[in-house]
């Protein structure tokens, strides 16, 4: 018997954003990958959705992964996602009264912003996988597989000491008060959940960068919060400089057994200095050699640079998050402190293998961004998704059963083999697929591999 736990990760798109709006989020997909300009929207007279005003946000527009015939592609590979920007910034726009342009709307992000009830690990492993599977509620005949990874928890006891780096855009475009105010505030709520002998940085970037406050204890708060409080925005936005003076700050107070973050502040909108995201990406990977891990937190609206930052996070060995309100800063960075600062493992990668005998086709629902090569799943210099203490992760596939009518071009006999025939090695048995979780050490080390 299933039990019904997949429901939540597939109904929580609907609930929260409404059921027709959720099925027009998961279709608001074009068949490009590359950054754009978006234009803003609003609902004209009639309650529809019509263009308003352009401005310019980016983001990468991603095409919606099609079936698969496991006959000719019975492997799936990607790399995890914890990121929950997409969510955030997509309740943003609703709440302005808009319609999310299509590139904002990342399926893994917005099923990956909530909770779910996944059994912990019990022995010494960094996370445990666990698998469901049941019918597919926009078409039933299908099947809808859940995979959940659930991070290990680290105790606040047992946290190790943390050395942070805040790196603050303090350029001209952060001046409205959803991005700079809420800045100083969403920082200061970080530092109440740190230890007094934490050590926390200010480097500041505009025109040029600098070290505000060097690295300091966190017994002594208020000299931090004096400093953040002395943040004031004007000028150009040299963000490239004030990436390499932020994780400079860090190398020269590296703490060994430590957590060591530069967590950058920003609204993406670089204009000085390597600016294209092709530059700050190559940056960042240089710089994540250290040792030391980014996290990227997003601000504001109207020229929010969405695509730019979350591929700095994510080669940067962090994640990216955007926060709309305090109440979402409280989320990421007081209630959900540990998975944000302590990671438990690296470059995680999900390898699925489909067994012909039971599946037909099949298809990834969201990770775009994040889809691999079958060979890169044990290719340990391959990057992929980090995972903090305590996240959990969930992918979601829609899957079409041997026996089910299904219809596709590329489904078609070719000379060496047909799609209505199992192929030699398919397994006669009651399985449905096989799933292989690999990840890195954070400490460093060779790839551990489980199924």
């Amino acid at each position: 018997m299933f039990r019904v736990q997949w429901f939540l990760c597939a109904a929580t798109l609907f609930c929260h954003v409404g059921c027709g709006y959720g099925y027009m989020l998961l279709n608001a997909r074009h068949d490009s990958a590359a950054p754009v300009s978006v234009a803003s929207f609003s609902p004209d007279s009639s309650g529809d959705f019509s263009t308003e005003v352009s401005n310019s946000e980016e983001y990468e527009v991603l095409a919606e992964a099609d079936f698969l015939a496991v006959a000719a592609s019975p492997v799936s590979t990607f790399g995890v996602d914890v990121d929950t920007a997409s969510y955030s910034n997509i309740r943003r726009i609703l709440n302005q009264g808009r319609r999310p342009p299509p590139g904002a709307v990342r399926i893994e992000e917005m099923v990956n912003y909530f909770p779910y009830a996944y059994t912990p690990p019990q022995g010494p492993e960094p996370f445990a996988v666990d698998a469901e599977v049941a019918a597919c509620p926009w078409k039933p005949q299908h099947r809808l597989v859940r995979i959940g990874l659930q991070g290990r928890t680290v105790p606040e006891t047992e946290r190790p000491q943390c050395q942070l780096v805040f790196l603050v855009d303090v350029s001209g475009s952060m001046s409205s008060e959803n991005k700079l105010p809420l800045v100083k505030r969403s920082l200061k709520a970080l530092l109440g959940r740190l230890e007094p002998q934490d050590r926390v940085a200010l480097v500041t970037y505009a025109g040029e960068s600098g070290v505000l406050l060097p690295s300091t204890l966190v017994l002594e708060k208020k000299t931090i919060e004096a400093a953040i409080d002395e943040l004031g925005a004007a000028g150009a936005t040299n963000g490239a400089g004030g990436i390499q003076a932020a994780y400079k700050e860090a190398r020269e107070h590296f703490m060994k057994e430590g957590v060591n973050r530069v967590i950058l502040c920003t609204d993406g909108d670089f204009n000085v200095g390597a600016s294209d995201t092709s530059s700050l990406v190559a940056l960042i990977q240089k710089e994540a050699k250290s040792g030391v891990y980014l996290s990227v937190l997003g601000f504001g609206r109207g020229n929010l640079k969405d695509s730019r930052m979350e591929q700095i996070a994510d080669h940067g060995n962090g994640n990216y998050a955007y926060i709309d309100t305090i109440s979402e800063a409280r989320k990421v960075l007081v209630e959900q402190t540990l998975g944000t600062l302590v990671t438990i493992a690296k470059d995680v990668k999900i390898q699925v293998e489909f067994n012909p005998a039971r599946v037909q086709a099949y298809r990834l629902i969201g990770y775009e961004n994040r889809a691999l090569r079958q060979e890169d799943f044990r290719d340990d210099q391959k990057d992929a998704g980090e995972i903090g203490a305590g996240h959990s992760v969930t992918a979601l596939y829609e899957v079409v059963p041997t026996g089910v009518d299904f219809q596709r071009a590329d489904l078609v006999d070719s000379k060496y083999q047909s799609p209505a025939t199992p192929l030699p090695r398919a397994i006669e048995s009651n399985e449905l697929m096989e799933v292989r979780v690999r990840y890195l050490p954070p400490e460093g080390g060779a790839g551990v591999e489980s199924s």
